[in-house]
């Protein structure tokens, strides 16, 4: 059993093993998106694959789709090349469910896979032709938040952008000088509507696109390499929108014991990929069950009933108080809390975590104590059932082999938004105390702790990819587990609103993660004495 276009030819043989296989004709629907694409995505990683391409191809099956998805992959090209290609675009998603029941989709609603890459002319020419083309409603984007910044750490303009903005739209190098690029094609060929469409797990992610995009369309149209008009076609929300979205589904890097199941079945060729930069992609994708797509609908070049997919459209309003209640409150900071401290217990998977009591209980009360009182109810959802969803089923899910290592990575980029929101609207309230706040301060000190990259049995590990480690790590680096702890080193650190959302001195919170930290360094075991002693 091969998975490309002549091995799913054997339909028998894989329905056989349990697998459900397109139902649609791919080789018409390949052929109506190639002539007029509705939809182009850029990032084809995990959760495109496992979420995306699956609601797309949900659709197809069942007639309310004719055409499929176009991806293109614009930081690491050997994704396209030695996994899409290689395999017809075909992916396996595997669900694994929290009863234990594994579900097996071979998933085809990709039918053309490019790299956003400027110096591959075909390729290329390729993706401006198709955002030539009037037939296009949305471009959307899962390439993580980093993904839309142009600067470094420093706040420094990144090289490769401060040459694209001098050069302009004819070849350029950066990500999001690129994407530019191609929506000055669709300008060029007639200002024709586009939306841009962030999917990425970040905060009001359709400003940070638009942010990013618009500082080309302004450099560009003051140096004189682009038409004036380009800047004001960026800006006319008719023309180019920018929608919110929030997105959730846990997509883990793909599992061995995942890839035993699908050899078993016979399937051949399952090794894994790992690229030059260092992507490990495989033919198939390991999830969670549970997804959600919640997306502002601004479509000026209108787009399908994608709501028959499970998606939901609403007002930006909505989508706002959607994503704040996930990012800041009933997922993201849980998720966050767990990797921290899981990392320094030695916990190796998410899910092994719920089974300690102390954590489990944190996680509880940094949920439902601290975090529900600020939740605004988006009406849509129900905060109340999304914990307890994600608390019951979704993080304690026995088969999703989901790490804290994965989620510690670039935790410095994440605690503003997962924690800092929560103390301002504690801040902000007339009712509730900021200094009421325990379990939020406790996480803060054990990030520290973390940095220190010692674990609770003294023993060195390696810290998780941050692009701020080389700023956060020296305000730890020289304390040593079982000395005192002079806390004046944290000063920078605690009242930087950058990392931490908010100045913890002026809030009034520093002084106890300074007190939780110092006893989390009085020695090996201490981080778990000093849980245990407050939780």
């Amino acid at each position: 059993m091969k998975l490309n276009q002549s091995g799913i030819d054997n339909r028998a043989q894989w329905e056989a093993a349990g697998y459900n296989l397109p139902k649609f004709d791919r080789e018409a629907v390949t052929k109506a998106t190639k002539e007029n694409p509705f939809w182009i995505h850029f990032g084809a990683g995990n959760i495109f694959r496992a979420f995306q391409a699956n609601v797309v191809q949900n659709l197809l099956n069942n007639g309310d789709l004719d055409r499929g998805l176009i991806v293109a992959e614009g930081y690491d090209y050997e994704i396209v090349e030695k996994m899409n290609h290689p395999h017809d675009d075909y992916t396996i998603l595997v669900t694994l469910k929290a009863d234990g029941n594994v579900e097996k989709t071979v998933v085809g609603s990709v039918v053309e896979s490019l790299a956003l890459d400027s110096e591959n002319a075909t390729e290329y020419n390729r993706l401006k032709e198709i955002f030539c083309k009037d037939s296009l409603q949305m471009a959307s984007f899962t390439i993580t938040e980093k993904g839309y910044s142009l600067v470094n750490g420093k706040g420094e303009t990144l090289p490769a952008v401060e040459e694209d903005f001098k050069n302009g739209p004819q070849k350029p190098m950066s990500y999001i000088g690129k994407v530019a690029s191609l929506l000055y094609a669709r300008f060029l060929a007639g200002e024709k509507p586009i939306a841009m469409v962030s999917m990425d797990n970040c905060s009001h992610n359709g400003d940070k696109l638009y942010a990013a995009i618009h500082a080309f369309a302004k450099k560009w149209t003051e140096n004189g390499t682009a038409d004036k008009g380009f800047k004001e076609y960026i800006e006319n929300k008719n023309k180019v929108s920018f929608p919110w979205s929030m997105i959730d589904k846990i997509t883990p890097r793909p599992d061995a014991s995942v890839e035993e199941i699908l050899k078993k079945d016979g399937v051949e060729e399952l090794d894994p990929v790992i690229t030059s930069k260092n992507t490990y992609v495989a033919p198939f994708v390991n999830a969670e069950e549970c997804e959600y797509l919640v997306i502002e609908d601004a479509f000026p070049n209108g787009r399908p009933k994608l709501e028959k997919g499970g998606l939901m459209f609403t007002a930006r309003g909505t989508v706002d108080k959607v994503e704040k209640m996930k990012v800041c409150t009933c997922l993201n900071p849980l998720h966050t809390t767990l990797a921290v401290f899981g990392c320094l217990l030695g916990y190796e998977l998410i899910s092994a975590e719920m089974k300690d009591a102390t954590l489990k209980k944190l996680v509880e009360e940094i949920g439902y104590t601290e975090g529900l009182p600020v939740v605004v109810n988006p009406g849509i959802l129900n905060p109340k059932e999304f914990i307890d969803t994600v608390l019951n089923v979704r993080i304690p899910n026995p088969f999703m082999p989901d790490t804290p290592q994965r989620i510690a990575t670039d935790t410095s980029q994440k605690l503003a938004i997962r924690f800092g929101e929560t103390i301002k609207a504690y801040a902000a309230s007339e009712n509730l105390n900021v200094t009421d706040l325990k379990r939020i301060p406790l996480v803060f000190a054990g990030w520290l702790r973390y940095l220190m990259a010692v674990d609770d049995n003294g023993k060195a590990f390696e810290l998780s990819p941050d692009p701020l480690l080389d700023t956060v790590r020296p305000y730890v680096m020289n304390i040593k587990l079982g000395e005192a702890v002079d806390t004046d080193v944290l000063k920078s650190i605690l009242s930087d609103a950058k990392i931490f959302g908010v100045d913890l001195y002026e809030v009034g919170l520093a002084e106890l993660v300074c007190r939780y930290f110092t006893e989390m360094c009085a020695g090996t075991g201490a981080v778990r004495a000093t849980l245990e002693k407050y939780v």
